[in-house]
């Protein structure tokens, strides 16, 4: 079956940097678009940053463009989201997700079928 399996996550104080990792599993990751959300307490899950199959197309939440990375690896079936100049307001749990593959938009929870259990960032200021 579909497995998402998110690490990298913890306390880190602001202007620092994490890398978070997800390890797919259960389906031919080289052919679907991946994506990171996150949720902070008592608010909406949120779209952080997308990628395509190929990785040749990336999008991203306006507040993470420039301090952000999301990146692929189909030879290891992982998708990472390298954080720099973190601020307290990145503090969330963060997800990561299996876009559907078909139509849709990258940015819209709607368009993903599969998340991983969550791995928490904690910002402090």
């Amino acid at each position: 079956q579909v497995q998402l399996v998110e690490s990298g996550g913890g306390l880190v104080q602001a202007g620092g940097s994490l890398r978070l990792s997800c390890v797919a599993s259960g389906f031919t990751f080289s052919s679907r678009g991946m994506g990171w959300f996150r949720q902070a307490p008592g608010k909406e899950r949120e779209f952080v940053a997308g990628i395509t199959w190929t990785g040749s197309s990336t999008v991203y939440l306006d507040s993470v463009k420039g301090r952000f990375t999301i990146s692929r690896d189909n030879a290891k079936n992982t998708v990472y989201l390298q954080m720099n100049s973190l601020k307290p307001e990145d503090t969330a749990v963060y997800y990561c997700s299996r876009f559907r593959g078909v139509s849709g938009s990258l940015y819209s929870a709607n368009s993903y079928d599969y998340w991983g259990q969550g791995t928490q960032v904690t910002v402090s200021s």
